[in-house]
């Protein structure tokens, strides 16, 4: 498995924040859509062999703007951005891009949300970039259980599951069995610790996590086969965040290679 940082945890230009992942180690990165849209910073990326992994399709937004809307026309304002951030993804040598669920918990709103995945969905088979859904407390979709059973009634053969070791667990959620129970379907993982409550992305060990916790999400994961991405997610809140990042891949590293 591949060790890579959603850059986002760090707030300077985006230039300086190429310079200080690939300081820390890291080869793969997590952008936002605004992200890799100069050619200045592509090629400091291709300079510094940094390769993007994911794009965090859902972030920016159009004010007002929701894949489950009740307002086509809002609908379609969110399905377009991410479909030009899953083509942007394609452009720059992405493998996956990902959203997160609307906050509608109602039947209705969970079609219409369905409806849009699957359109995005097409969208990505068609330029090469699988689609994920990340299951997240607070949403229509809080637990990976029902995050997966979302993705099997879509019945998309292009569409994943990304899974938050945080959001699992504040779901109180098993992860060798939200892992084992994901299969091919998992498509994506993401790294942060909390305090079982509320979502922190605090840095790895400083939460409930714990050494063992993530050398047995590391043995579920290998048992299931995946060979993607594990990513940092931490808050650019965190006190010396660079500090933070440098902490938790060395967990990762660990448990990899333990």
């Amino acid at each position: 498995m591949i060790t890579a940082c959603c850059i986002w945890a760090l707030s300077q230009s985006e230039t300086d924040i190429l310079r200080q992942v690939h300081d820390i180690g890291f080869q793969f990165i997590d952008i936002q859509p605004m992200h890799q849209r100069t050619i200045e910073s592509r090629l400091l990326a291709q300079e510094l062999g940094l390769r993007v992994s994911c794009v965090g399709a859902s972030f920016g937004l159009p004010e007002g703007a929701a894949l489950d809307h009740s307002d086509s026309s809002k609908r379609e304002l969110a399905i377009n951005h991410v479909h030009s951030a899953i083509a942007h993804a394609a452009e720059i040598g992405a493998e996956i891009a990902y959203v997160i669920p609307g906050a509608d918990a109602r039947p209705a709103a969970l079609a219409r949300y369905q409806g849009s995945i699957a359109r995005l969905a097409a969208a990505g088979a068609d330029l090469g970039i699988k689609l994920a859904v990340e299951h997240f407390p607070g949403t229509a979709l809080p637990t990976a259980a029902e995050t997966l059973e979302f993705i099997r009634q879509a019945d998309q053969e292009n569409l994943y599951l990304l899974y938050d070791s945080g959001h699992i667990q504040m779901s109180g959620e098993d992860p060798a069995t939200v892992i084992a129970n994901a299969g091919e379907t998992l498509g994506y993982v993401h790294f942060d610790d909390n305090d079982g409550v509320s979502d922190l992305h605090w840095s790895l060990l400083d939460g409930v996590m714990t050494e063992e916790s993530v050398a047995a999400t590391f043995q579920a994961l290998d048992e299931a086969g995946y060979g993607g991405a594990v990513s940092l997610e931490l808050n650019p809140q965190l006190p010396a965040v660079r500090r933070a990042l440098e902490k938790s891949r060395d967990v990762l590293l660990r448990a990899q290679f333990a």
